[in-house]
C-alpha cells in the first residue's frame, strides 16, 4: 500500500506543529468553547445532532456539544475564525490534562527479558502519555470514529489531537485511493496530543475464537507500527495500545500474548532502535491479560 515517502510531504510530517493561537488562561476555557460553538453551530453537523440554542447551554453541556460537533464533522476547512477558536479550546484542555512522562514508568525487567529495561506496561489514558508516538486502533477508513462520545480509543485520540488529525488522515487516504488493509499502518502528526506522532493501524475483526490467520494479522499490525515508527528518526519512545482487543473483538488474553511476542521479536531484531516502548492498557481486565501473558513467558 501507500509508502511513507508517498505522503510524508503532503501532511508536513516533519514540520513541528504550532497552534494558530497560544493557549489562553484556563479560566477562559468556557468562553472559548462558546466562541467555537458559535462558529461551528451553523454547520450541518449541528442540525444532525439536534443542537439548538447553543448559547443557552451550561458549561459542561457546551463542552460535550463542541466535542460532538467535531466528532461528526467530515474532514475539510473549518469556518473563518474556527481554527483559532478550536486551537484555543484544545490548548487549554491539554494544559488541564495531567501528562505522564515515559521516564516515570517502571519497566518490566525480568518479566519481559526482551528489552525489559526499556519496556513498560502501563494502565491509563494513552492520550496523556508524553512519548514520541502513540498507536491508534483505527478502522479501514482511517478517518476516526464519527460517533459522538463513543468510548473507543480512535475517538479519544482524535478528540485530544483535534480536527487536523482527521484532515491528515483524509489526505493520506485520498492519495492511497483504497481503504487501509488489515495489518498495515500510516503515520500522522499528533497535534494537540502530548505525543508528537500517531500511528494508525487496522487490526483484525474477530467473531468467535481467533485462528492462526487472525493471530498473523494482529502481529502484522504491531510489526507495521514498529517498522513505520522506525522510519521516523525523531521517534525514540513509543506507546502501543491493545489493537483489536476492544470493539474489534479479539480475546484479550490471546491478543496480549500476540502483542508481547511480536514486540519481543521485533526488539530482538532491531536492538537499540527505540529507547522505550510502552504497552498501554486502559482497563483492569486488559492489564490482567498482559500480566497473565507475561507470567506464561
Amino acid at each position: 500500500m501507500l509508502p511513507l515517502a508517498a505522503y510524508r510531504a503532503a501532511i508536513s510530517l516533519d514540520e513541528p506543529f504550532r497552534p494558530s493561537v497560544p493557549a489562553p488562561p484556563v479560566d477562559r476555557l468556557d468562553e472559548r468553547v462558546r466562541s467555537a460553538l458559535a462558529l461551528l453551530g451553523t454547520e450541518p453537523g449541528a442540525a444532525r445532532l439536534g443542537l439548538r440554542d447553543l448559547g443557552d447551554l451550561d458549561a459542561a453541556t457546551a463542552r460535550r456539544a463542541l466535542r460532538a460537533l467535531l466528532t461528526v464533522r467530515p474532514p475539510g476547512p473549518l469556518p473563518d475564525g474556527a481554527p483559532e477558536a478550536v486551537d484555543a479550546v484544545l490548548g487549554v484542555q491539554r494544559a488541564l490534562r495531567s501528562t505522564v512522562s515515559v521516564d516515570q514508568l517502571p519497566t518490566l525487567g525480568r518479566e519481559f527479558p526482551h528489552g525489559g529495561r526499556s519496556v513498560s506496561l502501563w494502565r491509563g489514558d494513552i492520550t496523556a502519555l508524553a512519548v514520541d508516538a502513540i498507536v491508534n486502533a483505527a478502522n479501514s477508513a482511517l478517518l476516526g470514529c464519527f460517533q459522538p462520545l463513543h468510548a473507543c480509543i480512535d475517538n479519544a485520540i482524535h478528540h485530544a489531537a483535534g480536527p487536523r488529525l482527521r484532515d491528515d488522515c483524509h489526505t493520506v487516504m485520498t492519495l492511497q485511493g483504497t481503504p487501509e488493509p488489515t495489518g498495515t499502518a500510516k503515520i500522522t502528526r499528533g497535534y494537540h496530543l502530548p505525543a508528537g506522532y500517531v500511528l494508525h493501524t487496522v487490526g483484525p475483526v474477530i467473531e468467535g475464537r481467533p485462528d492462526a490467520q487472525d493471530a498473523a494479522a494482529l502481529a502484522a499490525s504491531y510489526q507495521a507500527c514498529l517498522d513505520l515508527a522506525a522510519e521516523v528518526t525523531a521517534i525514540r519512545t513509543l506507546a502501543l495500545c491493545g489493537v483489536s482487543s476492544g470493539v474489534f473483538g479479539y480475546p484479550k488474553d490471546e491478543a496480549a500474548a500476540v502483542a508481547l511476542h511480536t514486540v519481543a521479536d521485533w526488539l530482538d531484531a532491531h536492538p537499540g532502535r527505540f529507547d522505550h516502548v510502552v504497552f498501554c492498557v486502559f482497563g483492569a481486565d486488559d492489564e490482567s491479560a498482559y500480566r497473565r501473558a507475561l507470567g506464561a513467558g
